[in-house]
């Protein structure tokens, strides 16, 4: 893989920044694969297809690539929250990279994956409305919220610029591809209560741990009224995808 961004053409664009998120997208035909096949490379999509930016030639997986200057914070911003939630609810949003590359050397520093089976409504998070004096009067964004999404689903390919080996990538991305067979109106509590689980930063834990994680849950789902039996049914959904161990008496093991 190699970490330079593609300089041809650039000549035209005068800001280190300009020239960057233009050679992004080439740099990311070349140099990224597929984590869902065994296909080594993603097809770029002709330009302005909405909300997608390459598509796997042999399994035919939709890739979105978002890039920056700055390193991603906690909170990234995406398009219109409405766009966002469809896609969402539809089971229509593509796997997501997240590539942030150094200036002026123009390199990658760092690309982080995160599978489309990944996102909830949790996760994602209402921008104010721009004003009524903004050229978009009302618009409503919205953020992906990433210490949302459990760690298991943030997936380096490219991490302190050096690249994750794509066997290392593969293995990760089919641990938890099992998530992808729950119907999606249900997946976002699953990944709530995985995200719940992995932010206890142990690998047993009991049931006393996570209820009292119950209040974080509740504001994720103000209509559920009834979280603890929640939380239980989602470790046994975890256990039966093979991503918990149950050990007996209210206890819990990460695989």
């Amino acid at each position: 893989m190699n970490l330079s961004l593609p300089t041809e053409g650039l000549e035209k664009y005068k800001s280190g920044s300009q020239r960057a998120r233009v050679s992004t997208e080439p740099w990311g035909e070349a140099n990224l694969y597929c984590p869902a096949c065994d296909s080594p490379k993603i097809n770029s999509l002709p330009t302005g297809t909405h909300a997608v930016d390459f598509s796997c030639p042999t399994c035919a997986s939709r890739y979105q690539l978002k890039s920056s200057a700055s390193k991603f914070g906690n909170r990234v911003i995406d398009g219109a929250y409405a766009a966002m939630h469809r896609a969402i609810t539809a089971d229509q949003t593509p796997n997501m990279f997240f590539l942030h590359y150094k200036l002026p050397q123009l390199t990658v520093e760092s690309v982080l994956l995160i599978p489309r089976f990944a996102f909830s409504l949790s996760c994602v998070e209402k921008r104010p409305p721009l004003s009524s004096t903004a050229v978009r009067a009302g618009y409503v964004g919205c953020y992906f919220v990433l210490d949302r999404i459990p760690p298991d689903a943030r997936i380096p390919i490219v991490q302190n610029a050096r690249p994750v080996s794509s066997s290392q990538v593969r293995k990760a991305y089919n641990k938890i591809r099992a998530l992808e067979s729950i119907k999606v109106e249900k997946r976002g509590w699953t990944l709530d209560v995985l995200s719940a689980v992995r932010s206890l930063g142990r690998t047993e834990f009991d049931l006393p741990e996570i209820y009292a994680l119950e209040n974080s849950l509740k504001k994720l789902h103000p209509d559920n009224h009834h979280i603890q039996p929640k939380i239980r049914q989602q470790l046994q959904v975890l256990r039966d995808l093979g991503l918990l161990k149950f050990l007996g008496d209210g206890s819990y093991r990460l695989i």
